[in-house]
């Protein structure tokens, strides 16, 4: 009698390859609907008839890739730039440092919750518009009063949906960890916070437009002497309609990149999960 065990073959698994369309549709869509905005937006004034009123405030692409030439070459950019995506990177870096522990404490601990619960729900109910009067008394006008107002803005979506996601982590599973003799600090990182990311990358999203609105209010109202929005409150005085084009453009740009930023980071941190709650 033959004991030795015997291997069974098994038929191999076809691997089904992605097609190009099926792998970059949303690429392809979202590219060619930007290019046909662009290019109804620059044949507008040779197929309709403008007012000479329309015609004076009117700023087809290619006189705003000139005003944005300009602003390169005068060397007015650079600065600008630089200062509102310092203002921008501080405020962000700071409401998702306080958001973030906040949100699990306030998560796993009623106390905490009831504690902090009115305060957190009244400033979020509250235009952030109201406070930026007693910021620029606080903070004076320039870097520190943009960066406070970016925070604010930042702070509450990346807390409230940091704490819905604690909120809503597995029981089951806290249970399984906790039998096994994890402390709180093992429940949170096996836990609560992977089953929380696609919360923390909704809040995290919504927390980046915040914060390019934060900077836009500042600058428009005044929190600072720089900035791009300073230079579109200045165009806008002297109706150079392609300059504040110009620079809504680079505040389009830099939501954009963030957000596809976000987007790499969200898939890198959630491919063990279904498909279905990747794109939260």
């Amino acid at each position: 009698m033959n004991d030795t065990p015997t291997i069974t073959e098994t038929a191999p698994v076809e691997l089904t390859q992605r097609t190009f369309w099926e792998r970059n549709e949303s690429l392809v869509l979202g590219t060619g609907f930007i290019v046909a905005v662009i290019v109804i937006w620059q044949i507008v004034p040779t197929v309709l008839t403008l007012s000479r009123g329309m015609q004076l405030f009117f700023a087809t692409p290619t006189m705003v890739v000139g005003a944005f030439a300009e602003l390169i070459e005068s060397g007015k950019i650079w600065p600008a730039v630089q200062f509102s995506a310092t203002a921008f990177c501080l405020g962000l870096g700071l409401s998702i440092v306080c958001a973030l522990p906040l949100g699990v404490i306030m998560g796993r601990s009623r106390l905490m919750n009831d504690m902090f619960d009115p305060f957190i729900t009244s400033i979020n109910a509250t235009p952030r518009l109201v406070f930026l009067p007693l910021i620029l008394i606080w903070f004076g006008i320039g870097m520190w009063s943009v960066i406070v107002v970016v925070f604010i803005g930042a702070l509450f979506p990346l807390l409230i949906n940091t704490y819905e996601g604690v909120k809503n982590a597995d029981k089951l599973l806290i249970n399984v960890v906790k039998s096994y003799g994890a402390g709180e600090w093992e429940i949170n990182k096996l836990v609560v916070i992977p089953n929380s990311l696609p919360f923390i990358i909704a809040g995290l999203r919504l927390a980046i437009g915040r914060a390019v609105l934060g900077v836009v209010v500042a600058e428009f109202f005044g929190g600072s002497s720089k900035g791009i929005g300073v230079i579109m409150v200045r165009a806008s005085g002297t109706f150079q309609v392609d300059v504040v084009f110009a620079g809504l453009i680079m505040f389009m740009a830099i939501s954009l990149i963030l957000t596809g930023i976000v987007r790499a980071i969200e898939a890198r941190f959630s491919r063990w999960r279904p498909p279905q709650t990747k794109n939260f």
